[in-house]
């Protein structure tokens, strides 16, 4: 009797650590897209002022100590965040963090932005959402787990890394194109696999719900480099 008492204790121990386990993973989820949907709200909003003011276009021209001042922000906060954890995890110090971060990214990807066409760039924002939105759902309901093939995608990182250094010495308009292929599918293949992370439970490898940062910026890396390769392909093949 006794014992039987005690298999139902833990049995109800369990199912209340999953639930709560549960619950926490959700509202971690939650947190990352709210962090990752303003992110994305700040990038395309300097992309737009970039891409539709001419104003802007001279203005920067005029001061190009910005960029390099931008360079370093967005490499200093990136180096932080990638390796302090307290950095990551200490609020309000990671949001600060984060935001100097997506501000100095959004302001060269704003720069990248202005050399194109506006409806070119409008192109590549609809072709990555869309996109994006598709890998998303796909890594909810695959039943494929793409966290196992980590050290597979370091390879091919290193791989493509390679690869540009190649693309700058022999630069060509089919380089190009072959190169930006290749950027936009491996930054494709990285948001399955990064959101997956984030998802946790049945897949083997998941990301702690105390590195909601972490988890936005990657995500947030892997959308801005997919737009970058959709909108480098789509100028290539227009000139």
């Amino acid at each position: 009797m006794s014992s039987d008492n005690h298999f139902q204790y833990d049995a109800e121990a369990d199912k209340s650590f999953a639930f709560d386990d549960q619950s926490i993973r959700k509202g971690f989820i939650r947190k990352v897209y709210l962090i990752l949907m303003c992110q994305l709200l700040i990038t395309f909003g300097f992309v737009s002022v970039f891409t539709f003011s001419k104003a802007s276009q001279e203005w920067v021209q005029h001061n190009p100590a910005l960029f390099w001042i931008a360079l370093a922000v967005l490499i200093v906060t990136m180096i932080c965040m990638a390796c302090c954890e307290s950095v990551r995890r200490k609020t309000p110090l990671n949001f600060i963090f984060l935001f100097l971060f997506t501000v100095a990214e959004s302001f060269l990807l704003g720069m990248v932005a202005a050399q194109y066409e506006a409806d070119e760039v409008l192109m590549a924002v609809g072709i990555t959402a869309a996109v994006s939105l598709g890998l998303t759902l796909f890594a909810l309901q695959t039943k494929y787990d793409f966290t196992m093939c980590g050290g597979v995608l370091v390879a091919c990182l290193v791989v493509f890394l390679i690869f540009g250094i190649f693309a700058i010495f022999f630069s060509g308009k089919i380089i190009g194109l072959v190169y930006a292929s290749l950027g936009a599918l491996l930054f494709s293949v990285y948001l399955v696999y990064d959101t997956q992370l984030m998802l946790g439970g049945k897949h083997k490898y998941s990301i702690s719900p105390e590195e909601y940062i972490f988890a936005a910026l990657n995500l947030y890396l892997d959308i801005i480099n997919i737009f970058m390769y959709i909108l480098t392909i789509i100028g290539l093949s227009r000139s």
